[in-house]
């Protein structure tokens, strides 16, 4: 068997479970509940990307269906302000359960143990997903281009801007790119990683980086692991990078974040 198809079947693998689990919750807790209740203030997650020199997006996942456990025993607080202390522009937090170990309240945790913006990392596939994302306190959803239509590209992205959260549009080549770009996307993360073989190489990164439309933030994703690294994204035009395993598998997640960015 080809290492393609094996890869894109565990990717809707794991979107059909997404499918499954959204459809309990919204019986569960049905999406009028979510609409109404007093909302935790946003932080400026676009905004924070934007500064002059390059922003890390520091992130807190406990495994991974790549490279298995990174921190599963995570104390998310700790990491969290270990995170702000040492540069961090923003958080992103993986809520996503059965295959990443994450959970809602790693992203309440670690948003209420610091002041920086915080990211929900998870399989957004239903607007009850978003409305939840609100609720639990985050200020910005990843939409992944390779599992969304057109059409729910530009409704999710409507949604997002009325209830006034960031969207981090991620997409992993030239095709996906132009999609997010005609949807209207304001911030895109390109990813490294292919999600044909799971080789992460940044010439993708850098490739794509000139066919980021003027005016959009550009936020490199993967394959970040050295100093020389950030040095690159940030020479070919970068303005954030989002760095979870490289930190996650340090023994002190801060210090490498640190590491990172020149500052240790």
């Amino acid at each position: 068997m080809s290492e393609g198809p094996r890869i894109m079947d565990f990717l809707s693998k794991i979107v059909a479970h997404k499918r499954g689990e959204v459809e309990a919750r919204k019986r569960a807790h049905p999406l009028d509940e979510l609409r109404f209740p007093v909302l935790p203030a946003l932080r400026g997650f676009a905004a924070v990307l934007r500064k002059p020199g390059i922003s890390a997006i520091a992130e807190i996942k406990r495994r991974s269906p790549s490279k298995g456990p990174l921190r599963e025993d995570v104390e998310v607080e700790r990491v969290a302000r270990s995170y702000q202390e040492n540069g961090a522009a923003a958080l992103s937090v993986l809520t996503e359960r059965r295959f990443f170990g994450g959970s809602e309240d790693d992203l309440r945790l670690a948003r209420e143990a610091t002041d920086l913006p915080v990211l929900r990392k998870d399989f957004t596939i239903d607007e009850y997903q978003i409305h939840e994302a609100r609720q639990i306190g985050a200020d910005a959803i990843l939409l992944i281009v390779r599992i969304l239509s057109d059409a729910q590209l530009r409704d999710y992205l409507l949604l997002t801007r009325e209830l006034k959260l960031a969207a981090l549009v991620e997409v992993h080549d030239e095709e996906e790119l132009s999609r997010a770009a005609a949807s209207g996307a304001e911030i895109i993360g390109v990813n490294s990683r292919s999600l044909d073989t799971f080789v992460v190489g940044l010439d993708t990164a850098v490739r794509l980086k000139a066919r980021v439309p003027a005016g959009c933030t550009a936020v490199a994703e993967s394959g970040i692991h050295t100093r020389d690294d950030v040095q690159r994204l940030e020479d070919a035009g970068y303005d954030a990078i989002l760095v979870g395993g490289a930190l996650m598998r340090a023994p002190h997640p801060g210090r490498r974040l640190a590491e990172l960015l020149g500052a240790a």
